[in-house]
């Protein structure tokens, strides 16, 4: 992986400004901890890391935050949004925080977080059931899903079942509630997934921890091996948990595993 010093680009057409929503949880205790901040893939907003991990994150230690990208959650309209707008997105966030930032991903999320790893220079990076897009991941949920898959190649929305994002564990009430709060996704940064990314090596080579489930119905486990061998390492994998980690019934178990290892590399 390379990083490159100049992007003609965003130069030329730079991101528009936009409101961004971020939420937050402090430790009781204080302290300088290094802060974590959270990035939802796409449909999902800030609400999908404050049900759970953002609260928990902070009884750990952590000062956690979780922000919405543009034109998701309580965050600004953008319906012409692109990746290089997410980036900016993350990349301003990071930059307001008090201390230098664990960047946390989750699916197209953590292509996002990859990205601005080569702009923002990070404490550590986890990509969480990363997204970086290929046929391989088109082609895979057009398999699962046409109905839903289909109507994204042309523009329209992409809709994942529950089933795809949530193991049999999970109450059915609970995952068509989380379902249903899903929110359609720009044309242009779905169709940026229809090709494999490639992001820029990180800036001054931080820790990145993948994790994932081989269960996973979105990120197929050869996708979790690929993007963990670009950052040196394996995947951390929870059997039996769907791709949206952070709502599963045992959404307790990676957030864990996760705060362990900032533990060990802070």
């Amino acid at each position: 992986m390379t990083t490159r010093v100049m992007r003609s680009q965003e130069w030329a057409d730079p991101p528009k400004p936009v409101r961004r929503e971020v939420l937050d949880a402090q430790p009781s205790s204080g302290g300088t901890a290094t802060p974590v901040l959270f990035v939802p893939g796409y449909g999902h907003g800030a609400w999908a890391f404050a049900q759970h991990w953002l609260e928990h994150t902070a009884e750990r230690g952590f000062p956690a935050y979780a922000m919405s990208l543009r034109g998701h959650g309580g965050s600004g309209p953008a319906p012409e949004a692109r990746l290089c707008d997410y980036v900016h997105d993350v990349t301003q966030v990071a930059a307001s925080l008090p201390r230098q930032a664990v960047l946390v991903g989750h699916g197209a999320g953590a292509l996002v977080v990859a990205m601005a790893m080569a702009r923002y220079p990070v404490r550590a990076g986890v990509l969480v059931a990363p997204v970086f897009g290929g046929l391989g991941t088109a082609f895979g949920l057009l398999g699962r899903n046409p109905a839903g898959t289909l109507p994204g190649a042309f523009g329209g929305r992409v809709s994942l079942r529950r089933e795809q994002l949530f193991s049999r564990a999970l109450p059915g009430n609970q995952a068509q509630t989380y379902a249903q709060r899903l929110q359609r996704v720009p044309g242009g940064a779905q169709r940026q997934l229809l090709r494999r990314q490639q992001p820029e090596a990180p800036v001054g080579a931080p820790p990145v921890l993948v994790v994932g489930s081989p269960d996973d119905r979105v990120v197929s486990g050869s996708a979790l091996e690929w993007v963990a061998r670009r950052y040196g390492g394996s995947p951390l994998l929870f059997p039996g948990m769907g791709h949206d980690l952070m709502l599963d019934a045992r959404w307790q178990e990676p957030i864990d595993a996760i705060a362990d290892w900032l533990e060990k590399v802070r």
